[in-house]
């Protein structure tokens, strides 16, 4: 079945605008940077050693890369950024998670999140501006999608995210499930991810890197082909695809089955089990029936289910689950034998859930 898709009132990925490059912030500009150098007599591992420290030594100014001449340090304050992107906001729930709303630098505003728990520090990004995928509880694509990032933007959220850690502490996984569809950005992507899983960057190793699609089958054996260990979460939300269709508008020029059988190839091609995300709306895809029908769905796949209680979002009219319906629903999946754990609801009190943050900053006009 063909992957091109008819996105409700937005784009079709093939058209979404290019991301324009950020003006003179020395990651996303390192040609032009090397040229810079040059016409100041300064050699070329002066570029190196300027990556290094926004990369490994979490310098976040010019005047904090001691490694460098002082005249050279203060040329660059002047000329260049550090950053391609600004941090607009940046609250914390009760929970100790975080989150940073950044503003680009055409003045987009895009999320990531950073999540604690025991010895876990877990990064979630985004890939686009937006999204085009349409999915009917989601906050991150009202408006659809505006552009993609680049992968200094999408490697930013990283840093940016690791800054915020104590010294000592390190970025030990990483979700790809912020806003946008990651794999419809995908060169961009595995290009932030490989500068990520570097020794001497974040040390992230891909084992515990996450992926996550509403289903582009193409894209998805693109993922596999690539060769890397990432894991492949697949966000199903519907046992069958009239309801799927409902909840996820693309699905109707693509299928379910289209979908499964991209995964099970991802399956074979890597050896890595593909997770599968299922959003629980209240009285909607959360009653026994749905349960039995996905029970059939998965049988024999060899996969791990995340049930995700709905998170509200401002202006939508989905229902979380009564906490007994979620249990019926998980404990009818373990009972046939299905791999399945319910998420923890995390940063409700500061809008972690995705693209929520977003849309009230835009609301209320600029962010100072």
């Amino acid at each position: 079945m063909s992957e091109k898709l008819t996105l409700p009132v937005t784009l079709p990925l093939d058209d979404a605008p290019p991301a324009v490059a950020a003006p003179r912030a020395v990651l996303e500009h390192e040609p032009e940077l090397l040229t810079w150098l040059a016409e100041r007599g300064q050699p070329a591992l002066r570029a190196k050693q300027i990556r290094r420290q926004i990369i490994a030594n979490r310098a976040e100014s010019f005047a904090a890369m001691t490694d460098l001449p002082l005249a050279l340090r203060e040329e660059l304050a002047r000329d260049w950024a550090v950053f391609a992107t600004e941090i607009a906001a940046s609250p914390v729930a009760g929970d100790g998670t975080r989150k940073l709303l950044l503003r680009l630098h055409d003045g987009k505003l895009i999320e990531c999140v950073l999540l604690a728990e025991a010895d876990r520090r877990t990064a979630c990004i985004s890939t686009q501006v937006g999204c085009g995928m349409g999915c009917v509880f989601c906050a991150s694509g009202l408006e659809g999608v505006a552009r993609n990032l680049t992968s200094t933007e999408i490697l930013e959220q990283l840093l940016r995210l690791r800054n915020f850690l104590p010294a000592g502490e390190r970025l030990t996984h990483c979700v790809v499930m912020g806003m946008g569809e990651p794999l419809a950005n995908l060169p961009a992507l595995l290009e932030a991810l490989a500068v990520a899983g570097k020794k001497d960057g974040l040390d992230l190793g891909q084992r515990h890197i996450t992926i996550s699609t509403v289903g582009l089958p193409a894209k998805i054996r693109q993922l596999a082909e690539a060769g890397k260990q990432y894991h492949l979460a697949v966000s199903l939300h519907a046992p069958d695809d009239g309801l799927r269709n409902q909840i996820v508008p693309t699905n109707d020029r693509v299928g379910l089955a289209a979908i499964l059988e991209a995964a099970d190839d991802f399956y074979k091609t890597t050896g890595r089990q593909v997770t599968y995300e299922y959003v629980l709306l209240g009285g909607l895809n959360d009653g026994p029936l749905h349960a039995r029908k996905l029970v059939e769905l998965l049988r024999g796949r060899q996969a791990h289910l995340n049930l995700i209680p709905f998170n509200s979002v401002d202006g939508l009219d989905y229902q979380r689950p009564d906490p007994d319906d979620v249990t019926r629903f998980a404990e009818t999946l373990r009972r046939a034998g299905i791999s399945t754990k319910v998420r923890k609801t995390k940063g409700g009190d500061i809008a972690a859930a995705c693209g929520q943050l977003r849309r009230r900053a835009e609301a209320a006009g600029p962010v100072a």
